[in-house]
């Protein structure tokens, strides 16, 4: 054991810029899991601050969830989810309260009230007619209270995802790394068997140099973690993902010494995945390591031979056929899921893990296409295909650098705009009043045909008796205006047969048969049984359902859909509409910008997190080439000296090792964008199953096609070429410089 860890010493000692790619990857991975963990720890127990709407030492509340129960096996269980309007605290309610102390209302939005009396005597009074807030709690009344509960859920799940990329793609560096570094030591392993080591014994050497960077790049990474914790609170704020008063401790609790806070979980996290990320990253290679014989000693050719051993042939088969066959079933089975950013944010991860593992046996019909003039083009390419080992531990973190922007980016890019197309299409108004509790005057409005006020509510149901679903719907007052200001894609039956009694559904919900009655909840958590009026193609997740405003409870009117008479004025009419209409925020838009305000390409907060994915990404990438070519260069001297002894000059030198680090650039690149192609690919075909064959409007928004992020994937390749370019050259100077491989 002693003798392992003597030896594994020497080798790191003599060897680090054969393991700084390594020690730089998982202290990167390291510190951003520890950031994102202090962030969430910081999102689960966010800071208490002072109630904005009641000072009263008691908030009276009404109960803001729906609770059903549903079948959980064989049991019976509650299901709970938040109601859009909640009743207002009634009367009987209100006179009892009033009777302990003064009652104080908010009379803008009268759904809580705050009380000047005991907390236990009000509690006695209420029961379980409502809820009864107090201290920090109250803050749960004020108005901003849902918005900021929601921009915490959305930091939760960015932040997840941007840890689990992150580990993702440090596992793959490290792994790739580790590779590569067998590859090189070829000859040493060979010596060692030689000298009389047991395949068990280069196994440990391997796996002891793996542990020791681990543990040091892991309590690195840690302080690091800790310093940019702070930073990465202030971006998510900056970029309007996290709420104001959002803040991260670095010690990841509220109170803790310096000992405690190094024991938290975020750092107890960080850690052992950084040294679960290294060691990880051994193992395969330390296996390959053992198999390498002592005739490895006196090989001399620099050929690469059988670069890949079956058993990962077979792993990148299984996850190439796991990953086509998802998207297969999905679209089978439920085409609307590939649409789920939850869907397009982790599947493509199975084709890339394929790619990546698969690159060395794809790298070389990639390089058989590219065809390069002059002798030095020749030697580029013969050079690249030689070492395809080489060739491919370049290739594989552009690959998935490319194939995440053009899967993550295009995905959401190619939704989106699915998505505002759609509703385009539906779209059959000229003007768009929006604003909060709108309402209307009695006159008619000049220029006017039509006039839709509608609003925004929910409806829950019970599916399948196990789950208890939210669907977003809109309610209108007059069913005949909607069917003259909109394009719905009806499926079955008629808008215009909406009445108290009835609802519109859409292909999603399991019964959606007109005539078919539905026991439902309401907004305001009302039971009700509603008979299908009408059924709406499922199009992109974006059909809700449609209800009366007798259906809605409480909701107000936040927009007004207008068709015009045949050869009014536009503008005359927004005048006449804006006159018309009271309320808070008032605004009077044509149809073509209500759309561009409300249908983006891509939300700003959504692309923000897409791009923090990315150059986590294109970071580590940056790290597995640099490593790479830093390592190679270090063993590439008695080659250039060849070269330079049959006549190269030093700026052909540069220039061939200039060209096969773009030639492994553009393989990478080529099979990144494959990748992109199978993804996007399963969006497209998404899209066009979801398109209805008939009705009006129906589907046409979904024939908008996939979009290609051209313009990120292009940045991330040129920044992965400077930097495989710029590493490759300065490298073999920097090797000459210092006598390691002179030439």
């Amino acid at each position: 054991m002693l003798t392992t860890l003597a030896s594994a010493w020497a080798n790191l000692r003599t060897r680090r810029h054969l393991f700084a790619g390594a020690f730089v990857a998982v202290a990167l991975g390291v510190a951003l899991v520890a950031s994102m963990g202090l962030g969430l720890a910081a999102a689960a127990d966010p800071p208490a601050g002072k109630p904005q709407r009641f000072a009263q030492p008691v908030v009276v509340m009404p109960h803001d969830t729906l609770t059903v129960e549903v079948d959980r096996g064989p049991h019976r269980a509650l299901d709970s989810k938040k109601i859009p309007h909640p009743q207002p605290v009634d009367k009987e309610l209100l006179r009892e309260l009033a009777e302990l102390g003064t009652v104080h209302r908010d009379h803008l939005a009268p759904d809580a009230v705050g009380v000047d009396a005991s907390a236990a005597a009000v509690r006695e009074v209420v029961g379980d007619r409502a809820q009864v807030l107090t201290g920090a709690a109250r803050r749960l009344a004020d108005p901003g209270a849902e918005r900021d509960a929601q921009a915490v859920v959305a930091v939760r799940a960015m932040l997840g995802t941007a840890g689990g990329v992150s580990a993702f793609v440090a596992v793959f560096v490290t792994a790739s790394t580790f590779a590569f570094v067998v590859a090189l030591r070829r000859r040493e392993f060979g010596l060692l068997r030689l000298a009389g080591a047991t395949p068990g014994r280069v196994r440990r050497q391997l796996f002891t140099e793996a542990l020791a960077v681990g543990v040091a790049a892991s309590a690195t990474g840690c302080a690091l973690g800790s310093w940019g914790a702070p930073l990465l609170a202030r971006a998510l704020i900056d970029n309007g993902i996290a709420p104001p008063w959002f803040t991260v401790s670095c010690t990841g609790t509220p109170q803790s010494t310096s000992w405690t806070s190094w024991t938290s979980w975020p750092f107890q996290l960080a850690f052992w995945t950084g040294l679960f990320v290294a060691v990880a990253g051994a193992w395969a290679a330390s296996r390959r390591a053992g198999r390498i014989g002592p005739v490895e000693a006196l090989r001399d050719a620099d050929v690469d031979t059988d670069v890949m051993p079956w058993s990962r042939r077979i792993v990148g088969a299984a996850l190439l056929a796991l990953g086509l066959g998802l998207t297969v079933h999905t679209l089978w089975s439920d085409p609307s899921a590939l649409l789920k950013r939850k869907t397009y944010t982790t599947q493509p991860m199975i084709l890339i893990t394929a790619a990546t593992a698969l690159a060395p046996l794809l790298v070389r019909p990639v390089l058989r296409m590219i065809r390069l003039p002059g002798a030095v083009g020749l030697l580029v390419r013969e050079n690249a295909a030689a070492s395809v080992r080489r060739t491919a531990a370049v290739a594989a973190p552009v690959l998935v650098t490319v194939a995440l922007a053009g899967s993550l980016m295009g995905s959401a890019e190619s939704v989106s705009a699915a998505k505002a197309q759609e509703a385009s299409e539906q779209t059959n108004s000229q003007l768009i009043a929006t604003g909060d509790d709108l309402s209307l005057a009695r006159r008619p409005v000049p220029g006017v045909a039509a006039l839709c006020p509608s609003a925004s509510t929910a409806v829950f149901v019970r599916e399948e008796g196990t789950t208890l679903l939210r669907s977003e719907a809109r309610a209108v007052s007059d069913p005949a205006a909607l069917a003259a200001t909109s394009r719905l894609p009806v499926v079955s039956g008629d808008i215009r047969h909406l009445d108290d009694r009835s609802i519109v559904v859409n292909e999603e919900w399991e019964h959606h048969r007109v005539g078919d009655r539905l026991t439902v909840w309401l907004g305001d958590g009302r039971r009700t049984t509603l008979r299908v009026a009408a059924v709406l193609a499922h199009g992109t997740g974006d059909n809700g359902a449609y209800v009366t405003m007798a259906n809605a409870g409480a909701a107000p009117v936040d927009r007004i859909d207008v068709r015009l008479t045949p050869g009014a004025s536009p503008a005359a009419a927004t005048d006449a509409l804006r006159a018309a209409t009271s309320g808070h925020d008032v605004r009077v838009r044509t149809a073509a910008a209500w759309l561009d305000a409300t249908h983006p390409r891509v939300k700003p907060q959504t692309r923000q997190g897409m791009l923090l994915l990315l150059g986590i990404a294109l970071t580590y990438a940056a790290i597995s080439l640099a490593g790479t070519q830093l390592m190679a260069a270090s063993v590439r001297g008695r080659e250039l000296r060849a070269l330079r002894r049959a006549g190269a000059t030093r700026a052909q030198v540069r220039l061939m090792l200039a060209g096969e680090a773009l030639v492994a650039v553009a393989a990478g690149t080529a099979l990144g964008l494959a990748v992109t192609a199978l993804n996007l690919g399963g969006i497209a075909a998404a899209l066009g199953l979801l398109s209805p064959e008939s009705g009006a409007g129906a589907g046409a928004g979904l024939e908008a096609g996939v979009v290609v992020p051209w313009g990120v994937v292009s940045s991330a390749v040129g920044v992965c070429a400077v930097v495989a370019v710029g590493t490759g050259v300065l490298g073999a100077g920097w090797g000459r410089r210092n006598g390691v491989g002179e030439w």
